[in-house]
């Protein structure tokens, strides 16, 4: 698979970047009707977003050189070659989400609120983008004897090196597939969720899923010996467990669904 979508002339556009694209596109779109939904203003997630953005693909390659910087101190005019891959979702989810309080709190806003709005479409942004990383032969884990229960086409892209490779990119966009779909069928049930609680669901589904996933891939950022992404989801998980067990106990909390 040719990892450049379209060529026009000395300009080319990746698949790479078109399914983040895609992605961030569909996240808008259901966070905009999530908050009229929640009688807030659509236009508050678009403003959002222009400057979010870019400040989570930002985060996200940061997070990626740095943790990456013996070779990058080495090859400096490649820092910013993203066009490449090497953007790190935990990156971006760390920056977009300090760059979100800070919004919230500018606009007046519950942050809790904006972050339960938001929650679903991250996942399904997820989902689309680890597509991406299939188009740049990225994100896959071990050798295997083969991939007959997979389509062909995958099957094509996860031959790299003379070898089949596990597809953890699968694995992780089906994950983060699912997340998504248990948030928009269950988050307006009656007195299920409370505010925050989508947030929450999304640190401890994703944390988990990509505790295990990341055990299976070859291409880890590295802290001496430990997998980053694994230490910070583990962190991530308990963070929500224990957020959600302390928040329930305010009995002040609304359910997510009550403004409506």
């Amino acid at each position: 698979m040719n990892p450049i979508a379209i060529e026009l002339g000395p300009f080319s556009i990746r698949w790479y970047a078109i399914f983040i694209i895609s992605g961030l596109a569909l996240a808008v779109l259901l966070s905009m009707r999530e908050a009229k939904y929640k009688n807030w203003d659509p236009d508050l997630i678009l403003d959002f977003v222009l400057w979010g953005f870019p400040i989570g693909i930002i985060g996200a390659r940061i997070y990626y050189v740095l943790f990456q910087w013996s070779y990058y101190q080495e090859h400096p005019e490649e820092m910013l070659a993203i066009w490449n891959g090497g953007i790190a979702i935990y990156g971006g989810l760390i920056a977009g989400g300090l760059f979100l309080i800070w919004y919230a709190r500018r606009n007046l806003l519950s942050p809790w609120t904006f972050l339960d709005i938001v929650a679903p479409g991250v996942l399904i942004a997820q989902s689309l983008g680890r597509w991406g990383n299939f188009a740049n032969q990225e994100a896959y884990g071990a050798v295997v004897e083969n991939l007959d229960y997979l389509p062909q086409f995958i099957q094509n892209q996860m031959f790299i090196e003379g070898a089949y490779r596990q597809p953890t990119f699968l694995m992780e966009s089906i994950w983060t597939a699912l997340g998504f779909l248990i948030l928009i069928s269950l988050r307006h049930r009656p007195r299920l969720f409370k505010e925050g609680e989508l947030a929450l669901f999304y640190l401890i589904w994703y944390g988990t899923g990509r505790f295990f996933i990341e055990g299976l891939r070859t291409d880890s950022l590295l802290l001496g010996p430990l997998r980053v992404s694994q230490i910070l989801s583990l962190i991530l998980v308990i963070l929500g467990f224990s957020l959600w067990i302390y928040r329930r106990k305010n009995r002040n909390l609304a359910w997510y669904q009550a403004e409506k």
